[in-house]
């Protein structure tokens, strides 16, 4: 590993890929601090805080308590401390993001978020408190040290994992720039099994634990009932219309927020024919249902821009890779800067972008993150956006494009 000997800060989350992580540089003469980040599972309760910040709290579970006690297992076989610490206030802010976009009627991407605000945000700052210099973790990207003109270290690179089945560089684009460098992804050159090798080989309890597949905070991946928590007046809305692209009523929904654009099956209503849900209007409580031609988008607005390349590789239009779901291909586009977002934005970035598709893509939506990829080195990270709108083939172009 070419990080010389340091103080690292692991985000262990109980699993083998975080639980490899800490073995790795622990193995490698790091001084290796592990922590769980608890953030507040529905049906668990947390102890009293008692102030602002993280504190040290018991056996507790970010998704279980079951998941705590094994990254604390773990960090007894590795010899290393290990803190549990108390995020539930910091991570209310993902869930209320999450709930306030699906009452908006967008799609949104929780587990980016998180990484940008809490495991590389929040958790950063909790790492400088302890001496720790970078923080670590289990995703499957990779880091690539950069050098300035004057041979000085630059802020590094994002690219993705040698496990294309496994890369999750794209819920890593919203880390700042300036924070890369501090950033250590030791399993980001490895395959799956090989992780798993490792993890016996390491003696780590966790070796044959199976992958977390759903979003830590909805339980059986039911949307609904998080969401109506926060928003109570969806619950009270109750369903309402299905119409056509001509507006024609043919028939009733759930409640709006019980969908998302693109999706298929569990619209409820059968037309002799695929349907596809292509709109969604949460002022009328209303879906727009339509063929798979309907789902079609030639460009996309962005927003909240986050480059991690200098301003002069995005110069100008420029061709990139565009990808807009975590687990999507990315596909050629071209792409150019459009100055500033209008209004608030919840990272605080202003910075906008546009898309245009080399073939109209399906099922674009507003709320999704888009990361752009370097096509001349595909693995390159070149940064993203959310999406806050997107338009049919053929549609205006908005400006400028250049500079």
């Amino acid at each position: 590993m070419a990080l010389a000997p340091t103080k690292v800060l692991v985000a262990m989350s109980g699993g083998v890929d975080s639980s490899v992580a800490a073995g790795l540089l622990r193995r490698a003469g790091h001084e290796v601090v592990g922590c769980f980040m608890r953030l507040g599972a529905p049906g668990e309760t947390l102890e009293e805080e008692t102030g602002a910040g993280p504190t040290r709290i018991g056996h507790r579970g970010c998704c279980s308590v079951g998941d705590a006690a094994d990254a604390r297992l773990v960090a007894a076989e590795l010899n290393i401390p290990f803190y549990v610490l108390n995020f539930r206030r910091d991570f209310a802010r993902v869930m209320d993001y999450f709930a306030d976009q699906y009452a908006a009627g967008r799609t949104p991407n929780p587990c980016v978020r998180c990484n940008d605000w809490l495991k590389f945000g929040v958790l950063r700052r909790y790492a400088r408190r302890i001496g720790a210099t970078h923080i670590a973790s289990g995703h499957y990207a990779r880091m690539i040290p950069t050098r300035r003109a004057d041979g000085s270290p630059g802020h590094g690179s994002l690219w993705r994992g040698v496990d294309r089945g496994k890369d999750q560089s794209y819920v890593l684009f919203g880390v700042p720039r300036r924070h890369l460098a501090r950033m250590v992804l030791p399993i980001g050159g490895m395959e799956k099994p090989r992780v798993r090798e490792l993890a016996a080989r390491l003696g780590l309890p966790v070796c044959d634990k199976p992958d977390s597949q759903e979003i830590c905070f909805v339980p059986g991946a039911d949307y609904a009932p998080v969401i109506e928590q926060r928003h109570p007046e969806l619950a009270r809305a109750g369903g309402g219309e299905i119409l056509d692209a001509a507006g024609r009523v043919l028939g009733r929904h759930r409640g709006h927020h019980h969908y998302t654009i693109g999706q298929r099956r569990g619209v409820g209503l059968a037309l002799g024919y695929p349907i596809y849900v292509v709109g969604k209007d949460p002022a009328r409580n209303t879906l727009t249902v339509g063929a798979q031609a309907d789902l079609l988008a030639g460009l996309c607005h962005v927003g909240e821009a986050n480059w991690l390349v200098g301003p002069g590789r995005t110069r100008g239009e420029f061709r990139c890779l565009a990808q807009y779901r975590a687990h999507g291909d990315a596909v050629p586009a071209l792409a150019w800067r459009t100055g500033q977002a209008a209004g608030p934005t919840p990272s605080g970035r202003l910075g906008s972008f546009c898309v245009r598709f080399e073939s109209p893509q399906p099922a674009v939506a507003p709320g999704q993150a888009i990361v752009l990829y370097d096509p001349d080195r595909p693995a390159r990270v070149l940064g993203g956006g959310w999406v806050t709108e997107a338009t049919r083939p053929g549609g205006p172009l908005p400006g400028p494009r250049a500079g």
